[in-house]
């Protein structure tokens, strides 16, 4: 009997792990010139990365 966990735990880790991912994307990007570092940039990739794992994966 296997426990499914919290989905709690899962869509906190999910949104962590999205923000640094989402982070390193923008800031990779921000080096080439193709597009602006900001909080805004940041958290807007951080949502896409976010509800595509969410739909992906969680549900």
């Amino acid at each position: 009997m296997a426990s499914e966990g919290d989905i709690r735990v899962l869509i906190v880790l999910d949104l962590l792990l999205s923000a640094a991912f989402g982070t390193i994307v923008v800031w990779g990007l921000s080096l080439l010139g193709v597009l602006a570092f900001s909080i805004r940039t940041v958290a807007l990739a951080a949502l896409v990365v976010a509800a595509i794992t969410y739909l992906a994966v969680l549900r």
